[in-house]
């Protein structure tokens, strides 16, 4: 009996250990392929192959978190956030990093805490917080110090590299960046760590070009630019030719400057292509054009063999079984033909198939297209922002007259630069069919006078009359898009006013047709500016097109106002006429369908006049800007208290809400894109126990927002950014206008 317990004690615990023999096998195998994968979605990073770095991260986390492995969680993450870094995604990466700091704490994992908060330090960098990257450098040094893996230099190479950079972007003290360079070049191991060694040669030569060394400057970017292009670190290697381009053009020699700046765009574009091919697969490899001649030829080529086969038949056949055989034959033929018209069809409907595949493999690039232009002027807004309010704020100091025209010049290129901004984000938005009809009703007179009220201060810098003619038999009360509407005539009024000086611009709206309770209106804008050649009239609708070159040096602008129009009221169901002589000026015309909502009313004629400007009702009014960056902060702060009001900031949504409830406020003026609660869900707050003070939203628009979600979530208007001051003031007299004693 103890011999028969032995034994099954003894079979027992060598089940137990093969068991667990068989669990760490698999744990280590699932260890390997993370390891495996994070190695490579790091390389593809360095490559900029974002797309296939996305899936070999994603496909690395679920495997971690299958097997629960903490420390590879907060890897990947780790990993995560340094795409989202280099794509400029610096929300994004700082939550994966976020989220890798709370697993390493949780674990203990020093030497993860310590690359984790050097990844912090650049995130910082780029967002230009100078003391906050220092202290998670240090941070960083500190956890190093703590771990047990304490000799590893490449650790040490990344330090000094990161603090080199801060020196040379923040402080701008080229030799002391230096110096760090240097202790980083002896740490660091150039073959296991081939794209750091890159980035150190790098800033060795942006380093050595501001301490007046081009000769230097160059042999450490061409360093970088070998080592770039052997490993395909695509992103590394148009920086390359672009700091080389920096340093040829610092020496004087133009051509070889423009040479290598070819070379940095045709690299960009490179970058784009890889991550637009990743996109648009090329599905034609397998099924393309010429494996299908090539299956049409071996059908032909097979039913010519038949066919020879068959006459053969029948010379053998046909004197003995002649009946028999020319029935075999058609019978015969007739399978044949319905068998390659089957196959025929078959390969037909496949074509067709990888025909559409392909359209929307080219429309999805075109969408990434349209995405990567929306976010590029999106990003423009933010220091442009800057721009326009310094120089508003310096023209009211009462600078010299040789400052003055200085600042006047400022002024009218960034206002020139937002111009641009605003009709591509509008052309993205057209081409991206992300424009749809918004109907609501509205007063069409006023509509018009409000834009001409807009657009006064430009005519009467110009010496340009307008006359606005309104047929008083036009519906009082119209229903359609006037957003749209005002868009096309600011944009074509606008075109008049940049093209004529000391002339009159006529804007006549008249009625053509009306049936029950739908009307057909004439709309003209006239002016006896510049005019437009008859060779030229067909292709001023065109994406920067305008009228001649000496037309383009002279008034400037991109030629994309006429087309943004052409292609509104292409949505709208109307086209654009024009009719114009050559120093003469010109006449642009179109018909527009409204339905009715109140009818005409009949008051004494009188002569339309432009509407007055607006009062300030600033003075003594306390208001609340909402808004997380600080040099937006002090510019708005510093408009408004110009105007004698009282002016608050809140850094974040919290804190508004709290200041809304504590305080007394006449307007809020809400940022929307800020860390933690955004504008619009704190916005949403407010109204659940404020329903009366206006709140206007600051937003840098972006090809995805849809202006109407503002109204809906309880906002009153909308200020883009970064705007004109007198459309700034305008608006927010608005609504502090209803808020005086009534006489």
């Amino acid at each position: 009996m103890n011999k028969l317990k032995l034994t099954f004690f003894l079979l027992f615990s060598c089940f137990l250990i093969f068991s667990s023999s068989a669990q760490n096998k698999n744990r280590e195998e699932i260890t390997r392929q993370i390891d495996s994968l994070l190695t490579s979605a790091e390389l593809s990073i360095n490559r900029y192959e974002f797309d296939k770095a996305k899936n070999e991260l994603n496909r690395s986390l679920e495997l971690a978190k299958d097997s629960n492995h903490k420390r590879y969680i907060a890897l990947a993450s780790s990993i995560s956030s340094k795409l989202d870094y280099i794509r400029h995604n610096y929300s994004d990466a700082t939550t994966s990093l976020n989220r890798a700091i709370a697993i390493q704490r949780e674990i203990k994992d020093e030497t993860g805490l310590a690359y984790s908060y050097l990844s912090f330090s650049k995130i910082l960098i780029s967002q230009q917080e100078r003391q906050r990257a220092m202290d998670y450098l240090n941070l960083s040094e500190s956890h190093y110090k703590k771990s047990k893996e304490k000799n590893i230099p490449d650790y040490l190479a990344l330090l000094n590299l990161q603090r080199a950079i801060l020196s040379l972007n923040l402080e701008e003290q080229p030799d002391k960046a230096f110096l760090y360079l240097k202790e980083s070049q002896k740490n660091l191991d150039s073959i296991a760590n081939p794209y750091e060694c890159a980035r150190l040669n790098y800033y060795l030569a942006k380093t050595e070009l501001l301490r007046k060394n081009p000769d230097e400057a160059i042999k450490y970017a061409n360093a970088s630019l070998t080592i770039s292009k052997q490993n395909q670190f695509n992103g590394m290697t148009m920086s390359c030719y672009e700091i080389l381009s920096q340093i040829y053009e610092s020496k004087g020699n133009s051509t070889e400057s423009l040479q290598y700046l070819k070379l940095s765009n045709k690299e960009r574009d490179k970058i784009f292509d890889i991550n637009k091919e990743v996109l648009a697969e090329d599905h034609y490899g397998k099924y393309g054009l010429d494996a299908l001649r090539s299956e049409i030829q071996e059908l032909s080529a097979q039913k010519e063999e038949n066919e020879r086969s068959l006459k053969v038949n029948k010379l053998t056949t046909i004197l003995s079984v002649a009946l028999i055989t020319i029935l075999s034959l058609l019978t015969l033929s007739l399978y044949k033909n319905n068998n390659l018209r089957a196959r025929a069809n078959g390969l037909l409907q496949k074509k067709n198939r990888e025909l559409t595949l392909a359209k929307e493999n080219a429309e999805r690039a075109t969408t990434a297209k349209a995405q990567f232009l929306s976010t590029i002027t999106h990003e423009l807004r933010t220091p442009l922002y800057a721009v326009t309010g310094l120089t508003h704020l310096l023209l009211e100091e009462n600078p010299t007259p040789n400052q003055k025209e200085h600042l006047n010049s400022l002024k009218f290129s960034g206002e020139y630069l937002l111009s641009l901004i605003n009709n591509i984000l509008d052309l993205n938005k057209l081409e991206a069919n992300k424009v749809e009809i918004i109907n609501s009703s509205f007063d069409l007179k006023k509509r018009i006078s409000d834009v001409l009220v807009a657009l006064k201060n430009s005519a009467d810098d110009k010496n340009i009359k307008i006359h606005f003619n309104f047929e008083k038999t036009i519906p009082k009360k119209l229903k359609g898009d006037p957003l749209k509407l005002s868009q096309i005539l600011i944009n074509l009024i606008g075109n008049s006013i940049k093209f004529t000086e000391d002339g009159d611009i006529w804007i006549k709206v008249g009625l053509l047709k009306q049936v029950e309770d739908e009307v057909l209106l004439h709309f003209e804008i006239e002016d006896n500016g510049e005019g437009i050649s008859k060779e030229k009239q067909k292709e001023i609708f065109e994406n920067f097109t305008q009228g001649s070159t000496q037309i383009n040096r002279k008034f400037g602008g991109t030629g994309l106002g006429l087309s943004i129009v052409k292609n509104l009221l292409s949505l709208m169901e109307s086209e654009i006429t024009l009719e114009s002589d050559l120093g003469k000026g010109s006449k642009f015309s179109f018909d527009l369908k409204f339905l009715v909502i109140e009818p005409a009313t009949f008051a004494k004629e009188q002569k339309e006049e432009l509407p007055a400007e607006k009062e300030d009702y600033l003075e003594g009014k306390e208001i609340l800007v909402v808004e997380d960056n600080k040099i937006n902060q002090m510019i708005t702060k510093k408009i408004i208290e110009k105007h004698k009001a009282i002016c608050k900031v809140a850094d974040n949504g919290t804190t508004a809400i709290e200041m809304v409830k504590e305080g007394d406020f006449n307007l809020i003026l809400m940022d929307i894109h800020m860390p933690g609660i955004s504008g619009i869900e704190a916005t949403k707050e407010i109204r659940k126990f404020n329903k009366e003070i206006p709140i206007i939203a600051l937003t840098a628009v972006t090809l995805d927002e849809n202006l109407d979600e503002f109204y809906l979530n309880g906002f009153n208007d909308i200020i883009p950014k970064p705007y004109k001051t007198e459309e700034f003031f305008a608006k927010i007299n608005k609504y502090l206008a209803k808020q005086e004693p009534q006489a």
